[in-house]
């Protein structure tokens, strides 16, 4: 007898707690147990949740949280203390339910999230097209900055910012390029693991007021706070990595809605792990610099500001160590986008170009899973294009309408990625049984209406 669907945690199946809807089928190396129906096909068992199966949210947690957001947590932190550790738990709460809806879209339905957008109509394909060349193209300039400045800060003596930037670009090809999903799920989780290690330590080291933190977890707004707490809640580990968590899960093997209660421990450790970032941060914020009311260069640089100060207060070796963890923070965000939305580019184009040649749709998921997409032109294409084209970019100035285009088209995303969620998880394109339920729609509401108002407020912010 087949174990139950878990309907445990936060409301994420939302069904009945039946056994799960027959899947696509595993693909290769999945291991999902199956047994014949009588038309010959196959049902899936659901898979028990166990740490060994754990990938995916490793993956989302290392591309999801990248310099950016430590330094946004960082300048929270200093200038209010604790007082908004709150939301920094609302806000891992808030990802967990979105990212599980992504995974569960995937596994419940067989079919890729780009799949189901494209199903709601041709403003999906619009929008997405526009999104992921522009947002690409400045991204990669970005991701290749951040990931060389703790280079040149920890061996100042060598090349220059923008010639690690290139490298660092070239790095990321070529290792995605060559390399599929389980090398690269290893390497990430050495990257996580070092940039955990590294914040958690320094965390310790600049030894945190319980009793402060504690108190930090009772709502709370300061006066000028409203803006830093919902960016807190919404945009920290909240990217298009999120929507890209589906194509891991299906990269790692699992293709059907047997692996459901794998999926949903996976993404608990991801975001439970991002969570421990964002209070890491947070204590480091308020302690370093709210008590001493130090301000940081903002961007990226803010890191390197820290680790000036780490230098001072704690020695060279804390400040190097600092430096070794940002530069993890930052390679893993490259490397993420580099395989996640790559495979995400090369979904858009396979659909795009049967839909125009009337050929018919393959088994998208079971593609994913068997690394097909990782070999296919359109992977490597978009691989090509994070990678050189921005490389131009590090050597000009970023053309303000670009600069625009680019803001507004990123500030949409997430409103864009919870709106369509709710709207696919509550329809009959997914079963019955792995529809939305009432936390999961109110979780997924509450995400959504966030992302709206983050979205309004990052638009109103822009150079206009």
């Amino acid at each position: 007898m087949a174990d139950t669907a878990d309907t445990t945690g936060a409301d994420a199946a939302g069904g009945s707690g039946t056994s799960p809807a027959t899947g696509s089928g595993a693909g290769p190396g999945t291991g999902t147990d199956s047994s014949a129906t009588g038309s010959g096909g196959a049902v899936s068992r659901p898979r028990k949740s166990s740490w060994k199966y754990i990938g995916p949210g490793i993956v989302v947690a290392a591309t999801g949280v990248g310099a950016g957001d430590l330094v946004a947590t960082l300048v929270a932190g200093s200038k209010f203390g604790y007082t908004l550790l709150w939301a920094a738990v609302i806000g891992c709460v808030v990802k967990i339910s979105l990212a599980e809806a992504a995974g569960r879209w995937h596994l419940a339905t067989g079919r890729t999230l780009f799949d189901g957008w494209r199903s709601l109509g041709n403003w999906t394909t619009v929008y997405f097209a526009i999104y992921v060349v522009v947002w690409g193209f400045v991204y990669g300039a970005t991701a290749m900055s951040s990931s060389a400045l703790p280079i040149v800060a920890l061996f100042p003596d060598g090349p220059g910012l923008k010639t690690w930037a290139v490298i660092t670009g070239l790095t990321g090809l070529v290792f995605v390029w060559f390399n599929r999903y389980a090398v690269f799920e290893k390497v990430m989780t050495v990257l996580i693991g070092m940039k955990f290690l590294v914040v958690m330590y320094v965390a310790v080291r600049v030894a945190p007021d319980l009793g402060e933190a504690v108190a930090g977890l009772a709502p709370v707004l300061p006066d000028g706070s409203l803006f830093y707490t919902l960016g807190l809640i919404g945009g920290v580990g909240g990217t298009i990595t999120m929507a890209a968590y589906g194509y891991w899960v299906n990269a790692k093997g699992w293709t059907n809605s047997g692996w459901m209660k794998v999926m949903r421990l996976d993404n608990r450790v991801a975001y439970i792990t991002t969570g421990f970032f964002v209070v890491a941060m947070l204590i480091i914020g308020a302690e370093l610099l709210h008590s001493s009311q130090i301000a940081l260069t903002s961007g990226d640089r803010g890191l390197i500001d820290l680790g000036t100060v780490l230098e001072d207060r704690f020695g060279v070796i804390t400040a190097k160590l600092f430096l070794i963890g940002f530069f993890a923070t930052s390679f893993g965000a490259l490397m993420g986008v580099w395989h996640g939305v790559s495979l995400m580019f090369a979904d858009f184009v396979d659909r795009f170009v049967r839909e125009r040649t009337g050929a018919a749709r393959e088994d998208a998921v079971a593609e994913v899973a068997a690394g097909e997409r990782e070999r296919s032109v359109p992977f490597r294409a978009y691989l090509l294009w994070l990678t050189f084209p921005p490389i131009s970019l590090l050597f000009l100035d970023q053309p303000f309408g670009l600069v625009v285009v680019y803001g507004v088209l990123g500030a949409f995303f997430m409103p864009f990625l919870a709106l369509t969620l709710i709207w696919l998880l509550n329809s009959s394109r997914t079963p019955a049984q792995w529809r939305n339920g009432v936390l999961s729609n109110v979780m997924l509401a509450a995400g959504g209406l966030l992302f709206v108002v983050l979205c309004v407020q990052q638009v109103r912010d822009l150079p206009w």
